[in-house]
């Protein structure tokens, strides 16, 4: 397990205000993140250089960093017959192999290097990733075959350097990988035991254990 690739961005501006297609109108984002060589200083907030725009989504303690499995890369550009969707198309901060939605849990603790990460919940695939790739189907084709990435904490800052080797220290909650868990919140409504119990999760986002508490109050009530 290690860190193959290392990506930053920026906000960009794309479209047009009257454009007839709502994919088309003015949006900005960061979700273009480029490879970077050396050493990053990474703090809880995220690596430095990056940037999100939408903080309610993206980044903060929470979401620091964005992780992405290298070995869904192949997969992705044989099914669009692409050669140059590569490490960062998938708008994450870090490329990794030997990691995927299947083997990493939610409250996951990894060292790498001088940090300590945290799991801290998947990702939920967004409207950007579609204006970005041009594909109207990516979203429920990243539901279906549950490449998602997911996000962790910076509990110990430090430098990350492409290379470093990825190790588990921990694992409280082997019984939340990823996938399981992005199916339980997009399921809640009719995997109401199962969410009940994810909302008790203190190693998962925050906003998920409200919003899958929530609902199971929302149920005890009908």
């Amino acid at each position: 397990m290690r860190i193959e690739s290392i990506q930053t961005g920026q906000p960009r501006t794309l479209g047009r205000a009257d454009a007839a297609d709502p994919l088309d109108r003015t949006w900005t984002s960061a979700i273009w993140k480029e490879p970077v060589e050396g050493r990053l200083w990474t703090g809880t907030e995220g690596l430095s250089g990056d940037c999100q725009v939408n903080r309610k989504s993206h980044g903060g303690s929470e979401r620091a960093l964005l992780l992405y499995c290298a070995a869904h890369y192949p997969k992705w550009r044989a099914e669009w017959g692409s050669k140059d969707l590569g490490p960062g198309g998938f708008g994450e901060n870090l490329t990794v192999s030997g990691l995927d939605e299947t083997t990493v849990c939610v409250g996951d603790v990894f060292q790498v290097g001088e940090l300590r990460l945290e799991v801290s919940g998947p990702r939920e695939p967004c409207l950007n990733l579609i204006r970005r790739h041009r594909r109207g189907d990516l979203m429920d084709r990243m539901v279906a075959t549950g490449w998602s990435g997911w996000y962790v904490r910076v509990r110990n800052e430090g430098w990350l350097e492409k290379g470093l080797l990825i190790t588990l220290l921990d694992r409280p909650y082997p019984h939340w990988p990823i996938v399981r868990a992005a199916a339980v919140k997009r399921e809640r409504a009719t995997r109401r035991e199962e969410a009940a119990l994810l909302a008790t999760c203190p190693a998962l986002l925050a906003d998920w254990r409200v919003r899958l508490a929530g609902a199971e109050s929302t149920a005890a009530t009908r």
